[in-house]
């Protein structure tokens, strides 16, 4: 099941930075590097988000999360894809995003991973979205800018 998240409700709210932290421990653990924002962010960060979240449910369990925003009227921007490393290579993050593109449908999509995630890249390029653009954000640590649509 996948439905927007409040992230008023504080339960829910930590967990999705539970899920948040295990996640981008996992990219940082794939790029080497651990200054990745998301991964130092705490509970009031996330509370102050602006974005819009939804959240993959198995039973009960929220096991990922998609948040998005809206740099214009075309335009949906992925901020974060996460899943809980004990739910990942099962699908959860395909199905938030293919969630995403029915809700939202826009004539583009943009999103960002860092470059060496390559279970990340390689799912980015296997839904249509191509390379435009790769940031050093740190010395040797890159991150790959993707777009799909016009």
């Amino acid at each position: 099941m996948i439905t927007p998240l409040d992230l008023t409700d504080q339960i829910l709210a930590e967990r999705l930075l539970q899920i948040q932290h295990a996640a981008y421990a996992v990219e940082a653990e794939l790029i080497g590097f651990d200054g990745i924002p998301p991964l130092q962010e705490d509970l009031a960060g996330l509370l102050q988000s602006t974005e819009h979240w939804l959240g993959r449910y198995d039973g009960s369990i929220l096991v990922g999360a998609v948040a998005y925003e809206f740099p214009d009227d075309d335009t949906v921007e992925i901020a974060r894809l996460i899943v809980d490393p004990a739910h990942a290579r099962r699908g959860h993050g395909k199905a938030l995003l293919d969630h995403l593109d029915h809700l939202e449908p826009r004539p583009t999509s943009l999103v960002s991973t860092g470059s060496a995630n390559t279970p990340a890249v390689n799912l980015y390029k296997s839904r249509g979205y191509a390379e435009v653009n790769r940031l050093e954000v740190a010395p040797g640590i890159f991150v790959t800018q993707f777009s799909r649509g016009s």
